[in-house]
């Protein structure tokens, strides 16, 4: 009973963390079209998104690592928590920018960016530091090694971000406004969030 448990809660957090790759993407290619409006030209806004996110990434996987030092038994409450908060700024981001470009077209553009930059740093934070909680949780509880959770979850991840990306140019912006994109990344956060909360339950542990 306790391997298939270990089984099912193995296959559950792969697909969370595959729904995670998808929604990041597609937030990178929707915030990238949405900040055209307060940075200027699509290079611009591209070389922005792409910086705030490699650097968010990279300070997050830091931070995520922190915490699952801190919180070796809270992987799971950490990544729906920070998977929430996610979807929570997506939901909002729209408005945001929408605030941000007249509020920042009187600055320096430079400073306008940097001020982007500082806007969109928390939620590629908490994208950053799922990876090392997830990893932190699969060690200890499915009894992997650091190696083989750190590939496996990262090829999900992956996977997840490259089919975002793929849906967010092919299909998405075909059918539905940036704003709506966003809303169904936001969803996948919150359905990444509900399968693994699902195993916080005792009778899932």
């Amino acid at each position: 009973m306790q391997g298939l448990l270990t089984q099912r809660s193995a296959w559950i957090v792969g697909a969370a963390f595959f729904l995670s790759g998808a929604a990041a993407l597609v937030y990178q290619s929707a915030w990238q079209r949405l900040l055209v409006a307060v940075v200027g030209a699509d290079l611009e806004s591209v070389t922005l998104i792409v910086s705030v996110f490699m650097a968010g990434l990279g300070l997050g996987a830091w931070l995520g690592g922190w915490l699952a030092d801190r919180w070796p038994r809270s992987g799971l409450g950490l990544f729906c928590a920070i998977e929430i908060g996610i979807g929570l700024f997506g939901l909002i981001s729209p408005a945001l920018l929408a605030y941000a470009g007249p509020a920042f077209a009187p600055l320096d553009r430079g400073l306008g960016a940097g001020l982007c930059f500082l806007l969109f740093l928390p939620p590629t934070l908490g994208m950053g530091a799922t990876l090392p909680v997830l990893i932190a949780h699969s060690v200890r509880r499915a009894a992997m090694g650091i190696g083989s959770s750190t590939g496996t979850l990262y090829a999900l991840n992956t996977l997840g971000a490259a089919l975002g990306a793929l849906a967010m140019g092919l299909l998405l912006l075909h059918w539905v406004s940036v704003s709506e994109a966003i809303r169904l990344a936001a969803l996948l956060n919150a359905l990444a969030a509900a399968g693994v909360a699902l195993l916080l339950r005792p009778s899932a542990r």
